[in-house]
């Protein structure tokens, strides 16, 4: 076998480690998750595998390996948008938003990225913290253009439009 072909083989066998890891974390069994998604990095390690696990480590408030993992991930895969929203997500929830903030406009940029409502709707929550509130419905409509089912982001435009307009009525619109 080629070294080519093993190192495919390798890759598909550690995607499927990452796949059934995704199961259990969503089945809300973190500390299996990470096991595989371990398991799935000793295989071969790729972006997917530490992004996940980064994200099942902050499950557990374990932001420093979290964002450490993001940071093996961007390592392996720049172009893989995940871990650059992760990282944001995470410097958020930790009461960093100024540190947020160019992850999460790298992410917008990422090339690899299923999820752009994500990085729009933390920067949203960003500028809404930094009372910012113009610029939080701007992202937070941008979230919800990119994913119009996404309810959070629904919530957010409407709790901001309210803010907006109790400090001035013409922002309503």
């Amino acid at each position: 076998m080629s070294d080519d072909q093993d190192r495919k083989d390798k890759r598909q066998d550690a995607m499927e480690w990452v796949g059934k890891a995704y199961q259990l974390h969503m089945k809300g069994e973190v500390d299996k998750a990470i096991a595989l998604y371990t398991k799935s990095i000793e295989i071969h390690p790729t972006a997917e595998a530490y992004t996940f696990r980064g994200w099942a480590r902050s499950f557990e408030k374990d932001y420093a390996s979290a964002i450490e993992d993001c940071h093996r991930a961007i390592d392996l895969d720049p172009e893989f948008g995940n871990p650059y929203n992760d990282i944001g997500a995470y410097y958020v929830e930790q009461g960093e938003p100024d540190e947020a903030i160019p992850w999460l406009r790298m992410a917008l940029k990422a090339k690899r990225y299923d999820s752009y409502c994500f990085p729009h709707f933390n920067l949203g929550r960003v500028f809404e913290a930094k009372e910012q509130l113009d610029k939080a419905l701007e992202h937070f409509r941008a979230s919800l253009d990119e994913n119009p089912g996404y309810a959070l982001a629904a919530k957010a435009v409407e709790r901001v439009r309210e803010k907006l307009g109790a400090r001035k009525p013409e922002a309503i619109g």
